[in-house]
């Protein structure tokens, strides 16, 4: 198998996560007119948990979520599916959709930062002008929405604070990357929905109404459900930072969409700000890493094939294609151009 094959399929399936999400910020504004943030939250993660629960897979081929992934599981669910979702719900009903939508492209900036800062993940020069091209163009659309009037800019300011949450998340979520996507989207899910649903009640938030409440649920199930299985599974396939930078797309397909569906509210600012966001994605996306590195004697578990170059072991009889089990890996020394995932996690 080529080395950047890894690459590759990791960033479709980010890309393909990132449409999912994108297009699902416009709905959610639309969707949740009239509604209180817990109350949208709750709709959208109950949908994405009920996801979780019909894409289960046997514990033969995904290794299972541990009782010690409790605590992570927790946190994930904290930050992911109340701060974020609440955030980003109360702040879509006080700005433009489009600039809400591009401001979640900061979501990489935080992603790759705390993934150089906690995992020690690789930021060279590339990299870090890419970060500096995503913060420029977020300040631009600060400007934007501070000269459109206070109420908008309090607005963007609380969908950056979701994109700082969603940072923590998937900087969380990479230690369980190699767990069944699906048990980690329905458990994170799970405890997100009931923890809004609780706050939605003691807020006394009004109910949806019928077709509120069954769209949210749907927009939840594609846009958080399928779209975080999917990123998940490219995290495993080449690490948090790149996966935030291709998913970092999902901005610019939301607010093309906003567009499509009739906001009128792009500025020169804004435009302005979405191409230097736009520039800096596509800069990370070009970086090309590779040297001599070690892999150290490591025993684990998660979903693999014979096909790479890091699974090597035999089994009596043959099993031909993906499954999970307790493996060993030998210590080796080699050099080809690789990504952070499972086995290219060394400090830089």
């Amino acid at each position: 198998m080529s080395s950047n094959t890894p690459a590759l399929r990791g960033g479709l399936l980010a890309l393909m996560a990132a449409a999912l999400f994108g297009i699902s910020t416009p709905l959610v504004q639309r969707l949740g007119v009239g509604l209180g943030a817990f109350s949208t939250a709750a709709l959208l993660y109950g949908g994405a948990a009920l996801v979780g629960a019909f894409s289960l897979r046997p514990k033969e081929q995904e290794a299972r979520v541990r009782r010690s992934d409790t605590g992570r599981l927790l946190a994930m669910a904290i930050f992911g599916a109340v701060i974020g979702p609440v955030a980003l719900a109360w702040g879509l009903q006080r700005t433009s959709g489009a600039s809400a939508s591009l401001m979640l492209t900061l979501e990489a900036l935080f992603t790759a930062l705390l993934a150089w800062r906690l995992y020690g993940e690789s930021m060279d020069r590339r990299v870090w002008l890419a970060m500096l091209l995503l913060l420029a163009g977020g300040m631009a659309l600060v400007l934007d929405q501070g000269m459109s009037g206070g109420v908008q800019l309090v607005g963007l300011l609380v969908v950056l604070l979701a994109t700082a949450a969603w940072g923590v998340d998937n900087t969380l979520s990479r230690a369980l990357a190699e767990r069944d996507p699906g048990q980690v989207v329905m458990l994170k899910a799970a405890l997100g929905a009931s923890l809004t649903t609780g706050l939605a009640w003691l807020s006394n938030e009004p109910l949806p109404g019928w077709m509120a409440a069954l769209g949210l649920l749907a927009v939840g199930a594609t846009g958080y459900g399928v779209s975080l299985r999917l990123y998940l599974l490219a995290q495993r396939a080449f690490g948090a930072a790149r996966t935030g930078s291709v998913f970092a797309f999902a901005p610019f397909i939301g607010a093309l969409f906003a567009f499509a569906l009739g906001d009128r509210s792009a500025g020169t600012l804004m435009m302005v700000g979405g191409l230097l966001m736009l520039c800096g994605v596509a800069l990370h996306l070009a970086e090309i890493h590779g040297h001599e590195h070690v892999h150290e004697p490591m025993d684990h578990e998660h979903a693999h094939d014979h096909s790479d170059n890091h699974h090597k072991h035999s089994h009596q009889p043959t099993v031909i294609g993906t499954h999970s089990h307790w493996h060993h890996h030998e210590e080796v020394r080699h050099s080809h151009a690789h990504v952070p995932d499972a086995h290219h996690q060394h400090v830089h």
